[in-house]
């Protein structure tokens, strides 16, 4: 059985600690698409770790980690999160024999960050997308127009001085011309990616050919998708979207395989839904419930893991949820920070939408619609409070607790498969194991 790992909302919903936590079952774990504008925060034996390209299933050992052709890639933070793990005693080895890139992945390089940069400085208030400037979007830009420069240009250099002339070429027009800024001088940038291509050069594979060796020996991979679905550059709330599939759909275009590679695909929720940047946001209650807001806030550390920003802060919704189960296909669901709802009087979830006087349980197309939406709520008890340490089972936790829970499996009409009640790899209830074929 092989397992697709997604983000049921607008991402920062817990990823890295499933991922970690399922990683143990896998022998893969591949990352199929996004950048190092996501954050995924791992805490084991109380130590924090917080990696943005390398798969969360690498705390592991002896696990192979495989960043796919889907991931734009900065080299530059790929060493840093190397010499970081290699620093804490992570590898047992060489780095290259658990970490391998895709020779396909596209590279960001310096003049993507900066063009982020200056788009979202220059944008006016109402056209910032809330980027995190980490030359994501750009680089998926160069992906789409042809003119992008792939892992495999790094190892030729004849290859990558024509095709970085040519991609400069139109960026320095726009840097000169447009936003007054400094241009791009070839040569260094030349030198200094080649060097990176050296250094990369044993981590670099065809890592389609990895995976699919893998399929046909029914070794069980985990493929580990960025950011979350109302994220989606196609289906998410455009365009306060980020730049690439984060739908299950793109873990077969991000890592090279067909859809019989994913048995079961789980999707990530918090208890309360959170959004970093701009964007609709029809649950929020940073202006209706300020307080309550703030508290959520700092018992769940609703700080960017890449950026630091505070999270906007909102009751769990149902209709953006159930849409999630839908573009995924999600067979089951993880719960994350229930924990951080206790002590509060009652729990509000938004189960439909009130739109031009009229009730809908669908989550809009447009735009426009969505941020003229209001939720609807139904409310149910709060769960006071209970010590996360001593429930090792399902009966262990508050019944009005388990109650919510249940009142969620039946709107989504799919099963939580896993419970997590605290930031701890142990402070977790596996309810069952999507890895099994009798889950």
């Amino acid at each position: 059985m092989n397992v697709a790992i997604v983000g049921a909302q607008w991402g920062d919903e817990g990823k890295g600690k499933v991922v970690d936590l399922y990683g143990a079952k896998a022998d893969l774990i591949v990352r199929y698409q996004g950048g190092n504008n996501a954050g995924h925060t791992l805490v084991v034996n109380g130590k924090k770790t917080v990696l943005h390209l390398i798969p969360s299933g690498i705390l592991h050992p002896g696990k192979l980690c495989l960043i796919g052709n889907g991931v734009v890639f900065d080299p530059k933070v790929f060493f840093e999160e190397v010499d970081e793990l290699q620093e804490a005693g992570v590898f047992e080895k060489d780095a290259y024999l658990r970490v391998q890139v895709s020779a396909r992945a596209h590279v960001i390089l310096p003049y993507h960050r900066e063009l982020d940069r200056l788009r979202e400085e220059q944008a006016s208030p109402g056209g910032k997308i809330g980027t995190t400037v980490r030359g994501i979007g750009p680089c998926y830009e160069d992906k789409i127009a042809r003119r992008g420069i792939q892992v495999c240009d790094l190892l030729q250099p004849e290859a990558l001085r024509k095709k970085l002339s040519r991609a400069i070429e139109e960026k320095n027009t726009l840097f000169q011309y447009h936003f007054k800024a400094p241009v791009i001088e070839l040569e260094p940038l030349l030198a200094e990616f080649l060097k990176i291509g050296e250094r990369l050069k044993p981590f670099i594979h065809d890592t389609r050919m990895i995976i699919t060796s893998a399929l046909q020996a029914n070794r069980p991979i985990l493929f580990e998708g960025a950011q979350g679905t109302l994220l989606d550059i196609d289906h998410g709330t455009y365009p306060y979207v980020t730049s690439s599939n984060t739908v299950s759909g793109g873990a077969m275009a991000g890592a090279g395989v067909g859809p019989q590679a994913v048995s079961q695909v789980i999707g990530i929720t918090k208890a309360y839904t959170t959004r970093v940047g701009t964007g609709p946001f029809p649950t929020e209650i940073e202006v209706t419930e300020p307080e309550i807001a703030q508290r959520i806030r700092k018992v769940g550390a609703e700080f960017g893991a890449t950026t630091g920003r505070p999270r906007r802060v909102g009751w769990l919704d149902l209709v953006a949820l159930k849409y999630a189960v839908e573009l995924n296909g999600l067979t089951g669901i993880a719960f994350m920070k229930s924990d951080v709802l206790q002590d509060l009087e009652c729990i509000r979830v938004c189960t439909s939408y009130q739109l031009d006087g009229n009730l809908s349980p669908h989550f809009p197309s447009s735009l426009e619609d969505l941020e003229r939406a209001k939720p609807h709520y139904e409310v149910l008890p709060g769960w006071g409070s209970f010590n996360t340490q001593g429930v090792k089972v399902l009966s262990d936790l508050p019944k009005e607790l388990c109650d919510y829970m249940r009142f969620v499996e039946d709107y989504l009409r799919i099963p939580i498969v896993l419970m997590s009640i605290g930031p701890g790899r142990e402070e977790t209830l596996v309810l069952s194991d999507p890895f099994s074929l009798d889950s």
